[in-house]
């Protein structure tokens, strides 16, 4: 449980945190997996795993705009297509088994998705498929509500192989995402469990919020500098791949 192991269930959440956010995205499904491990009912992992999320991509999702770099008019369509399609996801029953392999399983693509270079897209030109990723928004977003992550790093290499925007045109996008999916499948969740159980999540998880609030500042600011962005996925790539292989054998 959260308070038989604080200390370490908050280094995690930061070091998760600080590894995501510097490539862009929240961690959800990480914390989410790390509080299944820990032994906490599952039917709150999504209350505490979006409230971090929002918490890690607010900042991210803010200096982006703050620096032009949201194409807004293109991310508007995705983010209002997956944003009610979260929602549902949210107010969906899942038992426990299904819950836990679905996370699992993300997990383990997450890693994947993590190693696919990153470039920029080639003369400017999109593909063929670029105008069918707000399509993408849809199933993502409900997954996202279901299994309570952001949805943003499945998003993100789509986007990429279909050459959509630049990089960090993607990267805003993706970390807006990830904020609107977060909020709206948070809030399928409360009225699926009621707000009793909200409240006894976050009540619970206040030393991992501020693990994270502190992870994310550090990551979105610092951990680019001091070390190459691809070693950086890497590393967040083995963290998610052993988390995700832990949950899956103990299924």
């Amino acid at each position: 449980m959260i308070g038989a192991v604080p200390v370490l269930l908050a280094a995690a959440f930061l070091v998760t945190a600080l590894l995501y956010a510097s490539v862009g995205f929240g961690g959800g499904s990480t914390y989410s997996a790390l509080l299944a491990l820990s032994g906490l009912d599952y039917r709150l992992l999504p209350l505490v795993s979006l409230a971090c999320n929002i918490v890690v991509v607010t900042g991210a999702s803010i200096r982006f705009a703050r620096a032009g770099l949201t194409p807004w008019k293109k991310a508007a369509v995705i983010v209002l297509l997956g944003a009610p399609a979260s929602f549902l996801g949210g107010l969906t029953p899942i038992k426990e088994a299904t819950f836990l392999a679905l996370l699992g399983g993300s997990l383990v693509l997450t890693a994947l998705t993590m190693l696919i270079p990153v470039r920029e897209a080639e003369g400017g030109r999109a593909t063929r498929a670029a105008r069918y990723m707000p399509l993408a928004a849809v199933p993502l977003g409900y997954f996202a509500g279901l299994v309570g992550i952001g949805g943003g790093i499945f998003l993100a290499p789509l986007l990429h192989l279909a050459r959509w925007h630049c990089a960090r045109g993607i990267a805003a996008t993706a970390s807006l995402f990830i904020l609107v999916n977060s909020i709206f499948g948070l809030g399928g969740q409360v009225i699926k469990h009621g707000p009793g159980l909200l409240g006894q999540a976050l009540g619970a998880a206040l030393p991992l919020l501020v693990a994270v609030v502190i992870g994310g500042q550090i990551g979105s600011l610092m951990a680019a500098r001091l070390l190459p962005p691809h070693w950086i996925r890497w590393l967040t790539a083995l963290l998610v791949a052993v988390v995700g292989v832990r949950l899956l054998a103990g299924i």
